[in-house]
């Protein structure tokens, strides 16, 4: 089993502000943990390009796109909200980020790599048409799902989104389309407020959003079974040609930005349930984009147990 894995010195350019959480130390404590451990040298790296701004818009409206430049360019403090600090070099990171998840989508459905996960930012998955939200500039996983349908041909897309935060950008970008069945997990109620399991998909799209709101205080236990009970029976009934996760790893016991209490190791139990049913429906196919995570220490950690799961090195 191959698996790729794409990271870029330049997404430790995005700077959102001093004493901002999400900060470039995320990636810059992950990478020397990575390196340190002897099974990482056989990823096959992956470098990202620069999205076209006509696949950003596939998405959001040019007027988002038009204010992300501007904003970046006058050096402003923030785009559209205060939680969306950005500086000079934000708006090309952001489409490098988006770029990095077509590099992947590019890769996977190649046959290059069997899998892949990009470590990268900014995050993307709160990120409205035409607002930028929750840190997020662009929508990287809403993109990339965009691109597989336009450029690949694919058709049936699954995002699953673990991030503790519900991705409310994510649900409204495909809310009325039932060829992307959104299935979230996410501490409810909570910032940004939307996921109720009510929230189910609109017209044509009904059905294809799952929503799996959890208590604060909840755990493994309660992601297991929410797993058993709801999400792979939903994956198995759609039958994706491509997974795609949003691994945000924020649900983790010590985050600091949220109140649920997964295990590291969990993370690993995830992402080989995800694989598993990539295996029986899709060839295999996954790629995942990560999100949130806001502890330097323990976030590492995570994407280990996430990336070992991804490369056939551990099992869970």
């Amino acid at each position: 089993m191959t698996t790729g894995f794409l990271y870029d010195e330049r997404f430790l350019d995005h700077d959102a502000g001093a004493h901002h959480p999400e900060r470039r130390e995320r990636l810059i404590s992950t990478m020397a943990y990575l390196e340190s451990r002897d099974w990482f040298d056989q990823l096959m790296r992956l470098s990202p390009r620069v999205a076209d701004e006509s696949w950003v818009e596939c998405v959001h409206s040019h007027d988002l796109v038009a204010r992300a430049r501007s904003a970046c360019e006058r050096e402003l403090p923030f785009l559209d909200v205060m939680d969306v600090g950005v500086s000079r070099d934000s708006f090309d990171v952001a489409l490098l980020a988006v770029g990095g998840a077509q590099e992947l989508a590019d890769k996977v459905v190649s046959g290059a790599v069997d899998n892949a996960f990009a470590l990268c930012r900014p995050p993307g998955h709160h990120a409205e048409h035409d607002q930028a939200l929750g840190f997020c500039l662009f929508n990287n996983v809403a993109v990339a799902a965009r691109y597989l349908q336009k450029h690949h041909g694919l058709d049936k897309i699954l995002i699953l989104d673990w991030d503790v935060h519900h991705g409310n950008g994510t649900q409204h970008t495909f809310e009325e389309d039932p060829s992307v069945l959104y299935v979230s997990t996410h501490q409810y109620p909570y910032y940004p407020g939307t996921g109720a399991y009510s929230e189910t998909g609109i017209g044509r799209g009904q059905g294809a959003t799952l929503n799996c709101p959890m208590p604060a205080g909840a755990g493994d236990a309660q992601y297991e079974e929410a797993f058993v009970e709801k999400i792979i029976p939903k994956i198995d009934a759609f039958a994706p040609e491509l997974i795609i996760v949003s691994a945000g790893f924020d649900a983790h016991v010590d985050d600091p930005l949220a109140n649920i209490c997964l295990s590291t190791e969990f993370f690993a139990w995830m992402s080989a349930r995800l694989l598993e049913a990539a295996e029986r429906h899709c060839g295999g196919r996954l790629i995942s984009m990560l999100e949130g995570g806001y502890n330097v220490s323990k976030l590492p950690l995570c994407i280990a147990e996430h990336l070992q799961i991804l490369n056939g090195h551990k099992s869970a």
